[in-house]
């Protein structure tokens, strides 16, 4: 692979970095919001199986509750 100098580096970083495209403040907001969404239903769900695997296994093994 060849070596750059870092002058070289610097335009070719800049020039990859204006062909990304940023998502705009409301979408950044609104994905946020998406995602702690799905992290509280995530959290609510594996709360839910959490407890219900607890009850299977105390009941099975004999440990009343």
């Amino acid at each position: 692979m060849a070596k750059t100098n870092p002058f070289e580096f610097i335009q070719e970083v800049r020039s990859e970095t204006a062909k990304v495209t940023w998502p705009s403040r409301r979408e950044t907001a609104v994905t946020t919001v998406m995602v702690l969404i799905m992290v509280f239903l995530a959290a609510i769900f594996f709360l839910l199986a959490d407890q219900v695997l607890s009850w299977g296994v105390s009941l099975l093994l004999g440990f009343g509750r």
